[in-house]
């Protein structure tokens, strides 16, 4: 989970640099008071658990993709693994009712018919030979009664062989069974990405490269869901806030060059605008006037190149000019 930290330019300092801004009126190109800002990222895992190792204590700079700290990863490699499990049945499931049965089990599912074919062709010679005898007066009806039923059994004993062999023939489940064991599979995919998800989420690597800024927790202490483990200032995130009088607005736009320079730097700072305030940051209590209207600073940042941005440090005052492209 990623936080950024805004913070807020002390109002007196605010107000003093205003103070000042509003003197700068002196032939040359103008000049800008202002300080490096810093933008925090609050790093958290989604879930809770005990710090198992912090691997980047404060002050140290970080890689890009560098593990930052792990949070002990049970239960969720047990949940992962009942997950994974589950997964494996369904589709265990799902595989067997597609497939039809096993070659030797329809063997002698045809044998089995082919027994009741006989059977059924031996009770109708029997049924032939008692009908024979019966109209000679030589057998009761009883006898010829049972001839027949013996003949209508053996019919529905080849008529269900055969029915037989063709569900063996046929996929073993129903399509409705087929459908309901796709679902199954599907939801129990999904609940193993989701719990994969969650263990990989308990390892955090850096997302940009710069430098930790404080540490909230130690190893062995309970973390709970969301909480910042850390913060990291990424070199990215620091870039240059100054602030001009209403007079020099109209001349600034998005995309314009900048350098600074700072006690103890060596080489200028470059920056390009990409941030002009839209409203005054201090604001006389009068109505304007041409005197009061000196009074009015607007806030403006600008980004700085990766390779310097790094050996900046937040708070430090720079004074800024505008630069050619």
């Amino acid at each position: 989970m990623i936080h950024p930290l805004e913070p807020a330019m002390p109002k007196r300092l605010s107000i003093a640099l205003a103070l000042l801004l509003a003197g700068c009126g002196g032939a040359g190109e103008p000049g800008f008071q202002g300080y490096v800002e810093g933008e925090y990222l609050y790093l958290a895992a989604p879930l809770g658990g005990y710090l198992k190792s912090l691997d980047a204590p404060r002050g140290n700079r970080v890689a890009e993709g560098q593990t930052l700290f792990v949070i002990a990863p049970e239960p969720d490699l047990q949940a992962l693994a009942e997950a994974e499990a589950k997964a494996g049945s369904a589709r265990e499931k799902l595989e067997n009712l597609k497939e039809p049965r096993r070659q030797p089990e329809i063997a002698a599912l045809e044998a089995n018919l082919r027994a009741a074919e006989a059977g059924q062709r031996l009770t109708r010679t029997r049924l032939n030979q008692q009908q024979a005898l019966a109209q000679q007066g030589f057998i009761s009806q009883d006898k010829l009664d049972e001839a027949r039923s013996a003949q209508d059994q053996a019919l529905a004993q080849v008529e269900a062989a055969r029915q037989q062999l063709a569900t063996y023939r046929a996929t073993l489940g129903r399509k409705a069974e087929v459908r309901g064991a796709e679902a199954e599979l599907q939801a129990a995919s999904a609940l193993t990405a989701q719990r994969r998800w969650a263990l990989e989420h308990k390892t955090l690597a850096a997302p940009a490269a710069g430098e930790i800024s404080e540490t909230y927790y130690q190893p062995g202490e309970w973390v709970p869901a969301g909480a910042p483990v850390l913060s990291l200032l990424p070199d990215s995130r620091r870039r240059l806030r100054f602030f001009v009088p209403e007079r020099v607005l109209s001349s600034l736009k998005p995309g314009q060059a900048v350098t600074a320079s700072c006690d103890g730097c060596n080489a200028p700072i470059r920056g390009r605008i990409d941030f002009i305030a839209p409203q005054a940051e201090y604001t006389p209590p009068v109505i304007y006037s041409r005197d009061s209207r000196e009074k009015l600073v607007f806030r403006v940042e600008a980004t700085v190149p990766p390779e310097q941005a790094a050996a900046l440090r937040p708070g430090l005052p720079v004074d800024v000019g505008l630069a050619g492209d």
